[in-house]
């Protein structure tokens, strides 16, 4: 009897820590997984700005945008409405969420949530803060629609239909839901739905800087930067949030590992040491990071 995920599956229960699914892929060893519930799609929550960020990173590939490109010369209908400041906000510094913005966004802003509003025209509005934004980090699902919005205007087409072609098909990920603002526009910062399996392909894609069958769907050179480039984020408080954050991905307290990091536990973790990634779906309503501690006290060993 396989024995791999006793001890994981122990404290799944012990911790109540709410689990659906685990999904482990090791260079030249079979696909482990564990599943508590049938693998269906799920909403990845955060986990998807690191999809948008791959968006990006192919369309840098491109010659389509430039990470030094100004955000507000995308959408010069607003320029009459920009607050002061704003026009110095690159997409590099959207993605590293250091847009000078302190508002989270979708949820907690009545004025996004109004269907007549440009959502667009609503993050030129706010207001800066007074800081260094070289070094502040203020994390902004606002900023991450803003880059599909950006993906967008370069491509003609929304961010989804620009991956289908690019990193969902090849992935044998078929038509995934992604929900959309009132204006249609997709939101880039959550809503992505996958199933767990699905979920450890695009960290597999990562894994393996980009390469997917032997062909480059990123360059390496984009996920070298999106590992390396990171920015402080002690704003958070558990030691998980606290290790740095860079083109919307986390760095872990692991060694050499990074993460896609979605609300209530949905996560892909790259271990680099390991030759492995690690995704997790769950529903864990508090401390989900709770989950990734478990992940290395009891999947961390027996991945030797």
């Amino acid at each position: 009897m396989d024995t791999f995920f006793d001890d994981f599956a122990a404290s799944i229960r012990d911790e109540n820590l709410g689990v659906y699914g685990i999904h482990i892929i090791q260079a030249n060893k079979t696909d482990r997984f564990l599943r508590f519930r049938a693998d269906d799609r799920l909403n990845l929550y955060s986990g998807s700005k690191s999809v948008t960020s791959l968006a990006v990173g192919m369309s840098l590939d491109e010659g389509r945008i430039a990470l030094s490109d100004r955000l507000v010369d995308f959408f010069p209908e607003f320029c009459a409405d920009f607050a002061d400041g704003c026009a110095r906000i690159t997409v590099k510094d959207v993605l590293q969420m250091r847009t000078g913005h302190m508002n989270h966004g979708f949820q907690s802003d009545e004025e996004l949530n109004e269907q007549q509003k440009d959502w667009a025209a609503v993050f030129f509005r706010q207001p800066m803060v007074e800081c260094d934004r070289e070094k502040a980090f203020y994390y902004e699902n606002t900023a991450t629609y803003m880059l599909s919005r950006v993906i967008e205007k370069v491509t003609g087409v929304n961010l989804r239909d620009y991956l289908i072609p690019r990193l969902f098909t090849p992935l044998g990920i078929p038509n995934p839901q992604w929900h959309t603002c009132p204006r249609g526009h997709v939101l880039g910062a959550i809503g992505l739905h996958l199933k767990t399996s699905e979920y450890a392909r695009v960290g597999k894609l990562l894994l393996d800087y980009g390469v997917w069958n032997d062909k480059h769907l990123v360059s390496e050179r984009y996920i070298h930067a999106l590992q390396t480039e990171m920015v402080p984020s002690v704003c958070f408080e558990d030691t998980e949030t606290r290790q740095g954050y860079s083109y919307q991905f986390w760095n872990n307290t692991i060694p050499n590992s990074f993460r896609l990091d979605g609300k209530y536990g949905q996560y892909c973790v790259v271990l680099r040491d390991y030759n492995a990634i690690v995704a997790v779906t769950a529903h864990r309503e508090r401390n989900g990071y709770d989950i990734l501690r478990s992940v290395w006290k009891n999947i961390l060993p027996r991945l030797q």
